[in-house]
C-alpha cells in the first residue's frame, strides 16, 4: 500500500512538472473562449451569487437582476479574451450595487501582465463631477501636462462622456458615486485603458494658464525609455545604500497610520490609512497617551485613504471618542452558512468555520453574527478624548472606515469635513469576503457572506454626507493645497483666540 501510494505521488508530480510550464506558456490575455464557455460561467456566477450573497436584491430588485443576468449571457454572441469578459461581467457585477463585489482578472492574467512594462496613458488626472485636472504628466515639456491644468476633452470625448463610460464597470455601495470619481483619479490611465483601450496619440484638449482654450498631442508613455533624453552620466547618478528591513517596516507603517502634533495650534493630526494594518491597537493606546500627556484639544483624523479593515480596529480607535456606549449594527445577516459550490470558492472552509460556530440561525430563518447586533462598547474612559474632533474624509473612505464615521456623526464635539464617503452610511455587505473563481476563465469575484445594516436611524442609498462640505479645486491642485486641512486650521485658530 505504501509503496503502491509512494508510486502514485511520483507520477502525479512528473506530470505536474511535464504539464506545468506548457500550460503557462499557452496563456494570453489576448486568447479568447467561445460564447459558450463564457455563458456558462455566468450562469454558474449567478447561481453561487444566489445561493450566498446577502445582498443580491438589496437595491436592484430579483426580477431586474435576473433580466440583467439574462441579458449578459444573450449579449455574448462572439468569442471574448479576458479584458473584454472582464469588462463584460464587471458591468453585470455592477448593478448590485455592492461596493464589496467586485471583479479581478485571473491569476494568469496578473502573473503575465507583471512580466512587462506596457505602454501607458501618459496624463495623471484627478476627477470630480465632470471636472478632469491634470495632476502630472509623462511628458513635461508639454503644457497640457503641468499640474492644475484643466482638461475639456480627450480624442473628441467630452469629460462627461469619458466618465460615464468609465463608471458603469465600477461596484459601489448604493449610490454612494463619489466613490467612483475617486478611484478613477487614483488610477485614471489604467481605466481609460481598460475601458477604451489605449490609442497611438491623444488630442487633448484643455484650458491654458492664461484661461485660453488649447490642444495638445500627446503619444503613449514607454515606461523603459526617458523620451528625448540621453542617459545620465554615471558621475551624476548618485547611488544610496539599500535600505534594511527595519528601515522598510517603519516606512511603511508611518504610510499606514501615523501621529504629529502641530505644536503652533495644539492639534494632534491622526492619519490612518488602513483598519487592517497590524499593531493599530497599540498605536492607538500610545497615540491617545501622548495626546492626553501633551493636553492636546484638537484631534484631526485623516480617513481619505482608509478603504476600510477589520471592524474590530474601527471600534477600538472609536471607544477612545465616543462619548457614550454604542454598538455596530443593527442586524449582520447572512442568508447560508453553506458553500454549496465550495469547488468554486477558494478556501471556502477558512469561512465555513466561523460562520457555524460564531453566528446562530435565528427565527427568521437567517443566519446572524449576534456579537455586532446585540454587544454595546464602551468608551475607554481612561484615556477618551473629550476635545474637537475633525474627521476628514472623502471617496475612498469605506467599509470601516465609513462604519467609523457613522457611529460618531452627530456627537456634538466632531466635525466630517471632505466629501461623501465611498461606503455606505446605512450599511453595507462584508465581513467575511472569500473569493469565487470562475471554471472556464479564472475571473475572480469577491462574495461577502454578511449584509450589515448600521445601528441608528440613517439614510439608506448614499455614503456619509459631511458636516463641512469641501470639493477639489484645479487651483488648489495647481498651487498644491490641501483645501479641507486648510479650512481645519483656520476652524483651530478662531477657536483658539479669547474672546
Amino acid at each position: 500500500m505504501q509503496n503502491t501510494r509512494t508510486l502514485w505521488l511520483f507520477c502525479m508530480l512528473v506530470i505536474f512538472i511535464s504539464c506545468g510550464p506548457s500550460r503557462q506558456s499557452a496563456y494570453s490575455p489576448l486568447n479568447k473562449k467561445s460564447p459558450e464557455v463564457l455563458q456558462e460561467d455566468i450562469a454558474l456566477l449567478q447561481k453561487i451569487l444566489e445561493a450566498n450573497h446577502p445582498s443580491l436584491y438589496w437595491y436592484t430588485p430579483k426580477d431586474s437582476m435576473d433580466l440583467y443576468f439574462k441579458q449578459a449571457r444573450e449579449s455574448i454572441t462572439d468569442s471574448l479574451n479576458e479584458i473584454q469578459f472582464k469588462n463584460h461581467l464587471a458591468l453585470l457585477i455592477a448593478k448590485i450595487r455592492c461596493g464589496h463585489t467586485t471583479v479581478r482578472f485571473s491569476k494568469d492574467y496578473r502573473k503575465e501582465a507583471s512580466k512587462f512594462q506596457f505602454p501607458a496613458f501618459p496624463l495623471s488626472i484627478k476627477t470630480w463631477g465632470d471636472s478632469m485636472v491634470v495632476l502630472g504628466g509623462s511628458f513635461a515639456q508639454k503644457a497640457v501636462s503641468k499640474r492644475g491644468t484643466i482638461i475639456t476633452s480627450i480624442n473628441g470625448k467630452t469629460n462627461k462622456e469619458i466618465l460615464d463610460s468609465i463608471f458603469p464597470y465600477i461596484s459601489i455601495d448604493g449610490y454612494a458615486n463619489n466613490y467612483r470619481s475617486q478611484l478613477v483619479s487614483n488610477q485614471f490611465g489604467a481605466w481609460y485603458k481598460t475601458i477604451f483601450g489605449l490609442d497611438s496619440q491623444y488630442i487633448v484638449k484643455y484650458i491654458d494658464s492664461t484661461g485660453a482654450a488649447a490642444v495638445d498631442t500627446l503619444r503613449n508613455f514607454n515606461p523603459g525609455l526617458r523620451p528625448g533624453r540621453r542617459p545620465l552620466p554615471d558621475s551624476l547618478i548618485r547611488t544610496f545604500a539599500r535600505p534594511s528591513r527595519k528601515q522598510i517596516r517603519a516606512a511603511n507603517k508611518f504610510n499606514q497610520r501615523s501621529l504629529q502634533i502641530d505644536t503652533s495650534i495644539n492639534t494632534a493630526y491622526l492619519r490612518i490609512t488602513s483598519f487592517s494594518a497590524k499593531g493599530l491597537r497599540k498605536f492607538f493606546k500610545q497615540s491617545f497617551k501622548t495626546i492626553q500627556e501633551k493636553k492636546i484639544p484638537h484631534l484631526v483624523i485623516d480617513l481619505r485613504e482608509n478603504g476600510g479593515g477589520q471592524i474590530i480596529n474601527s471600534i477600538r480607535l472609536t471607544e477612545y471618542l465616543a462619548k457614550r456606549p454604542f454598538k455596530v449594527a443593527d442586524s449582520v445577516v447572512a442568508i447560508s452558512r453553506k458553500f454549496e459550490y465550495s469547488e468554486y470558492i477558494k478556501q471556502s472552509w477558512l469561512y465555513w468555520f466561523p460562520m457555524n460556530f460564531s453566528a446562530h440561525k435565528m427565527d427568521d430563518g437567517k443566519i446572524h453574527y449576534r456579537r455586532y447586533e446585540t454587544k454595546q462598547y464602551e468608551p475607554n474612559n481612561h484615556l477618551r478624548f473629550d476635545g474637537d474632533i475633525y474627521i476628514v474624509q472623502g471617496g475612498l473612505s469605506f467599509s470601516a472606515a465609513t462604519m467609523f464615521a457613522g457611529n460618531l456623526k452627530g456627537q456634538s464635539n466632531v466635525t466630517i469635513v471632505g466629501e461623501e464617503s465611498g461606503g455606505g452610511f446605512y450599511g453595507n455587505s462584508a465581513v467575511h469576503l472569500p473569493t469565487i473563481v470562475l471554471p472556464n476563465t479564472g475571473l475572480q469575484i469577491s462574495l461577502p457572506m454578511y449584509r450589515i445594516v448600521l445601528d441608528g436611524q440613517r439614510p439608506k442609498g448614499a455614503g456619509i454626507v459631511p458636516d463641512l462640505p469641501i470639493g477639489p479645486s484645479s487651483e488648489a491642485i495647481r498651487k498644491g493645497q490641501d483645501l479641507k486641512l486648510l479650512q481645519i486650521r483656520k476652524m483651530i485658530q478662531a477657536s483658539n483666540k479669547p474672546n
